[in-house]
């Protein structure tokens, strides 16, 4: 916040306007008396200052970095849900990995295509994470609380049908304290050219997640 400029300090005038009436009164007046000894001059302290103590310090986030989300899925629970796919997975190039790290798993089985992805993102604090996590919720009409993931959890699910394709696609937020868990699973079945159910894709994406959570546990500081 700008401070407002302060006014300009006033210079006072003094005229000698008063005649001493006499001489004596002017043989008798000396300069001003000394404090007493032990005497102290009050001092006002500056506008805007304050008394209060300061503040306690902000507590350290629970997370400092990103850990590897290649390694956050366990092979049986991918083999489950992208069947055909290596279990080492691709992890997407990042501007930061400390603080942002996405890994992804695809592949086709047969007619059967299935995505996965795995992301990890670290905020400066819980409330930065909240909100953040608040702000993705509201793009993403629709879904519904996952009770007992982390510390607040959200589903949905939507279809697209692109040259009479259809795809199903299934997100979870959620968050961890500093830390915000993204997974994101899709399917489609590229012979019938009709998307997996509802029910398939929720369920994929919350076992995902629930993995995912658990191994940013385990690198909580």
């Amino acid at each position: 916040m700008r401070s407002l400029p302060l006014p300009l300090a006033l210079t006072a005038r003094l005229s000698p306007v008063a005649v001493l009436a006499c001489a004596g009164w002017l043989l008798s007046s000396g300069p001003a008396a000394p404090p007493a000894a032990g005497q102290q001059t009050a001092r006002i302290p500056p506008a805007g200052s304050s008394a209060s103590a300061p503040s306690a310090p902000a507590a350290a986030p629970a997370y400092t970095t990103a850990p590897s989300p290649c390694a956050a899925v366990p092979a049986a629970t991918l083999k489950s849900l992208v069947p055909g796919a290596g279990p080492a997975g691709k992890e997407i190039p990042s501007t930061d990995t400390k603080l942002r790290r996405t890994c992804s798993w695809n592949a086709l089985h047969g007619y059967d295509y299935r995505w996965l992805d795995v992301s990890f993102e670290i905020g400066e604090s819980d409330q930065e994470a909240e909100k953040e996590y608040g702000q993705r919720v509201a793009e993403k009409s629709g879904g519904g609380a996952v009770p007992g993931l982390g510390d607040s959890a959200y589903s949905v699910v939507g279809l697209t049908t692109e040259d009479k394709q259809q795809t199903r696609e299934g997100v979870v937020l959620a968050r961890v304290a500093n830390a915000l868990v993204v997974v994101t699973y899709s399917g489609s079945d590229f012979e019938t050219r009709q998307a997996p159910t509802t029910d398939e894709i929720n369920k994929g994406a919350i076992k995902a997640a629930k993995a995912a959570v658990a191994a940013l546990g385990g690198g909580r500081d």
